[in-house]
């Protein structure tokens, strides 16, 4: 059974990743916001200390542990609180000192959990090191995945991959990049596999940096692949088409990277809470946790109206990581703590600013920059509308053709 505390063993690495927070992201984050596409060298020092962590085995290392099914007999019946606990749990505290700088780390990339939770022990060891970008939005492909047109063509030892994909977090700085694309356009979703694609790979270029609401200091790029050359052995996971499992092979990718995304909206909403109450506190404004909301100022019962909204939804990115460290399918808890922390984070940080006033609209304080840091979290890795969707499919147990 799932204990929802922060688990003991994890108390130390938690705390580091707020004392990181706090004394090395939060000062320079404005800094960074300001200077968009600029890359944070403050960071590489950090990602030296965060590597020698992983080296004691603290840490699953980038992406957490990955979403694997095949529970091994010795771990039947036990409970773990594994990689993906610790991950979503020093992840919430790092993006309590910035999202942007959380997402452009080293070797912290969101490619690495698709490795993680989609290549087999082989290329698990092969990869271990790699900053991996993930690529999948297309021009004309966002939420639906399914309809993915770059191709990747089995030539010889290579598949030959062409198309465009957008909106690559880490994909200038990353040194490769997952790549989702499809082997057969006729079998639809289960053709879909996704590839690791090295930067300096002949036909891979990076076209643009976009510029964005929020998280400025993490770059965001189009990529073009031209008959761009990969060797067969960097397909992750099987190279089989099984059109019985469909879709399964990739969404185990989202299985876990939709709890990371759900803890960055969980630390970045709790900064603003955490600031706002500060604020509010100076401004005599009281709340009273033991007396009923509707018995206070109205600030004070919006406030803790919010703060509530903002324990439902670490208490689902939670379980939802638990699941994936105890073997348990997970695709509907990661969707449903993805859906309420997306929202939560984006209620909570304007509700934030309002509340502050003058405060919380100009740059005097960083909570406008979290308003527009949060947005993106309830978009990328499958936006609110889609969460919700597939949660419906889930519940009522209809297929995605079912129910569009």
């Amino acid at each position: 059974m799932i204990n929802l505390e922060t688990p003991r063993k994890q108390a130390g690495l938690v705390d580091q990743a707020h004392q990181l927070a706090m004394n090395m992201l939060r000062p320079i984050s404005r800094k960074y916001d300001r200077a968009e596409h600029d890359y944070p060298k403050e960071l590489d020092m950090l990602a030296a200390l965060i590597d020698g962590v992983s080296e004691t085995g603290a840490t699953g290392g980038a992406g957490a542990g990955g979403v694997r099914r095949d529970a091994s007999a010795e771990d039947a019946g036990k409970v773990r609180n594994g990689a993906n606990l610790a991950s979503v749990l020093s992840i919430a505290e790092m993006c309590w000192g910035d999202t942007a700088l959380l997402l452009s780390m080293p070797r912290q990339g969101l490619g690495n959990s698709a490795i993680a939770s989609v290549a087999d022990e082989e290329q698990l060891e092969r990869y271990k090191g790699t900053w991996a970008a993930m690529a999948i939005t297309e021009p004309g492909t966002g939420s639906d995945s399914a309809n993915i047109t770059t191709t990747a063509v089995k030539d010889g030892d290579h598949y030959v991959i062409n198309g465009e994909k957008i909106y690559v977090t880490s994909g200038d700085r990353a040194d490769s990049v997952v790549v989702w694309a499809t082997l057969d356009k006729e079998l639809g979703r289960a053709a879909i596999k996704s590839f690791l694609v090295r930067k300096d790979n002949p036909g891979l270029k990076v076209e643009r940096l976009e510029h964005k609401l929020g998280i400025r200091a993490s770059d965001t790029a189009a990529i073009t692949f031209t008959d761009c050359r990969v060797p067969a052995e960097d397909l992750l996971g099987s190279p089989e088409i099984d059109t019985k499992s469909g879709f399964a092979g990739a969404m185990a990718t989202f299985d876990n990277t939709r709890p990371l995304v759900a803890a960055m909206a969980v630390g970045c909403a709790r900064a603003s809470l955490d600031l706002t109450r500060d604020l509010l506190d100076q401004a005599g404004v009281v709340i009273d946790y033991d007396r009923p909301a509707q018995a206070q100022s109205a600030a004070a019962a919006t406030f803790l109206r919010l703060e509530a909204d903002w324990e439902g939804a670490k208490l689902l990115m939670m379980q939802a990581a638990w699941m994936a460290d105890n073997r348990k399918p997970n695709s509907l808890e990661a969707s449903m703590a993805k859906a309420k922390a997306g929202r939560v984070g984006s209620d909570v940080t304007l509700s934030c600013v309002q509340l502050c006033g003058t405060l919380g609209y100009s740059e005097a304080e960083l909570l406008e920059k979290w308003a527009r840091d949060s947005k993106i979290l309830d978009i990328f890795e499958g936006t609110q509308q889609i969460q919700l969707l597939i949660v419906a499919r889930r519940v009522l147990g209809l297929s995605s053709a079912e129910l569009k």
